[in-house]
């Protein structure tokens, strides 16, 4: 909810800025430049031009600002960082606005070009910029005054712990970390000096559990240097979580340039990134996702009606398949299938399928070699559980089973899951659990090594694929 509002009000100075900036743009054209292209004064009126730059301008700007990545991380944000970013985009987004609406108009003089373009670019600068920096230095006073805060566990407990315990919440922190209690590193350890500042909820047999009871938006993990050993396996386990994870760096780290200053203001902690590619990629990817859902659910209606159909004469029960998977994060999510088996396939419990599995109808033999039982997933990827490209989602059930033999498959929930993979390209459908874990290797590669480009060959060859009739 708090995140949401913030998002609200961002959009709406963002939508009412590019919109004055139009508009104010427009009349200096009227006033200042067109007067000396034309040689007489020429009457301010509004002209379908200038409506249609009402409707696409604004569009332009919100679509620029959410591929940059600016409707992220909203809450933490530095002014200076804010000034050059939104100078950066301001120009991008001035040279295509320019390029695409105003390069055809008729002018006297390059110097009519550039006034033009100087134009657009300072009138949409200071429109879009103040009211972004008034939105930023509200929000750090709210931080600063306590009135926003962001729930915080720490992990650790011994004098690191209590360092930057100390340091989060003197007097004027621009921190805004509250602190729930903490966590010791291993369960062997017992509470050190810490547990006199704040309340001890455990060890990491407990994690889960106090993320979820404490609804927990950061961790900070404040180990000693004996403990090192136990940071990889604290950060495998955090990075399945939607939350913000901060440690102590050491000084190799400070030397080898891996710390980032955030903050002039902030404790010196090491932010560890969720993002596996640029932001940019991220909303890229996301706007690709929805495009590309939106298109397909519309040219392939006709056919889907005519699945339906033929689902519904070949065997009883509903067309459309539903059951809970887990998504990216661990948060569960319903997905969607067209019914390619039997009604009460697994009512003795939870089966994989095979290749010649009885239980598939006929219609759902056709639609597996097509890929066609999962043309629902588009809606899925349009509520934003799924992507085009990612790990196939899996039930809780098997998840459990893989990691007790391959911890590592957590990994995977850094993602959001795919209707296809590399896993599907690779290896195929996994008809066990020693299948599903040969899979995983897959998908963990392209977790590593994930891109926009391995995403477009991924699609190519899984188009390939169903083209040939070979399902996946």
């Amino acid at each position: 909810m708090k995140n949401r509002k913030q998002l609200l009000t961002y959009l709406f100075w963002d939508i009412l800025s590019a919109a004055l900036s139009w508009t104010l743009f427009f009349i200096f054209r009227k006033i200042i430049i067109e007067p000396r292209v034309f040689g007489y004064p020429v009457p301010v009126e509004f002209d379908e031009r200038y409506f249609l730059g009402l409707v696409v301008v604004p569009v332009f700007w919100i679509f620029l600002y959410y591929t940059a990545g600016l409707y992220r991380n909203l809450y933490r944000r530095s002014i200076l960082h804010e000034f050059g970013i939104s100078l950066i985009i301001t120009v991008l987004g001035t040279v295509v606005i320019f390029f695409t609406l105003i390069l055809d108009d008729v002018v006297s003089g390059h110097q009519h070009y550039y006034l033009s373009a100087s134009g657009l670019l300072v009138l949409h600068f200071l429109c879009s910029y103040l009211p972004r920096l008034i939105i930023t230095t509200r929000t750090r006073n709210r931080i600063r005054n306590g009135k926003i805060g962001f729930r915080t566990l720490m992990i650790g407990s011994n004098s690191k712990a209590v360092d930057i315990y100390r340091e989060l919440t003197r007097p004027g922190s621009y921190s805004g970390n509250v602190f729930t209690g903490f966590l010791l590193p291993t369960e062997k350890q017992k509470p050190g000096i810490l547990e006199k500042e704040l309340p001890f909820l455990g060890n990491m047999k407990n994690l889960e559990k106090v993320i979820k009871k404490q609804h927990i938006e950061e961790v900070i993990i404040a180990i000693e240097s004996h403990e090192h050993s136990e940071l990889e396996k604290i950060i495998n386990r955090l990075e399945r979580y939607d939350i913000r994870i901060r440690i102590i760096p050491n000084l190799f780290d400070i030397l080898t340039g891996k710390v980032r200053l955030v903050s002039l203001f902030d404790a010196p902690l090491m932010e560890i990134s969720r993002d596996i590619i640029p932001p940019w990629q991220v909303s890229l990817k996301r706007v690709t996702d929805i495009s590309v859902s939106l298109l397909s659910l519309i040219l392939l209606s006709p056919l889907c009606a005519v699945l339906a159909v033929l689902i519904k004469l070949d065997t009883r029960g509903p067309v459309i398949y539903r059951h809970e998977r887990i998504g990216r994060f661990g948060k569960p999510f319903t997905i969607y299938k067209f019914r390619s088996m039997v009604v009460g396939a697994e009512e003795n419990g939870p089966q994989l399928s095979s290749r010649n599995d009885p239980r598939v109808t006929r219609v759902g033999r056709f639609m597996r070699r097509t890929r066609l039982d999962e043309v629902p997933n588009f809606v899925n990827v349009l509520k934003g559980d799924m992507s085009l490209v990612g790990p196939r989602p899996e039930r809780q059930y098997y998840i459990d089973r893989i990691v007790q033999r391959a911890p590592e498959y957590l990994h995977l929930q850094r993602v959001k899951p795919g209707i296809t993979s590399l896993g599907q390209v690779k290896y195929g459908y996994a008809g066990n659990l020693d299948e599903m874990i040969r899979r995983m290797k897959y998908d963990l590669i392209y977790v590593e090594n994930m891109s926009l480009l391995l995403d477009i060959r991924i699609l190519a060859y899984t188009f390939l694929t169903i083209i040939r009739g070979r399902g996946i």
